[in-house]
């Protein structure tokens, strides 16, 4: 595993969809909210995927200049999909916000992980 990236573009790439992301779920828009709902996330926890995705980001940033910081939060991205997949399949919602979303940003987080750090 490196303990920087390289080469960084995946990184920056994925730091900027987690960031837009974020934005997102700051008050969730409405097909945030839908997904959300769908997959029977709990309202009262809605307002911890803002700053959950800010942090993916951020710590995506700084690995660029602290070792193994953006190997460590891009294997925490990969966990975060790998769940978020997990709860679509038990929730059977196998939509868009699977195959296209949960998956397509699973798919760019293993990438990034392997591409940059492995």
């Amino acid at each position: 595993m490196n303990a920087f990236p390289d080469p960084l573009w995946p990184v920056l790439v994925l730091a900027a969809v987690s960031f837009g992301d974020a934005l997102l779920c700051i008050k969730p828009v409405p097909f945030v909210a839908k997904c959300f709902e769908d997959v029977g996330f709990p309202r009262r926890w809605w307002r911890a995927a803002a700053p959950i995705k800010l942090a993916a980001a951020a710590g995506l940033v700084a690995g660029i200049w602290v070792p193994y910081l953006g190997a460590l939060t891009s294997a925490a991205v990969v966990l975060y999909f790998l769940v978020a997949i997990a709860m679509h399949v038990r929730a059977r919602d196998f939509g868009r916000n699977l195959f296209l979303n949960a998956t397509g940003m699973l798919a760019l987080s293993v990438f990034t992980l392997l591409y940059s750090f492995a």
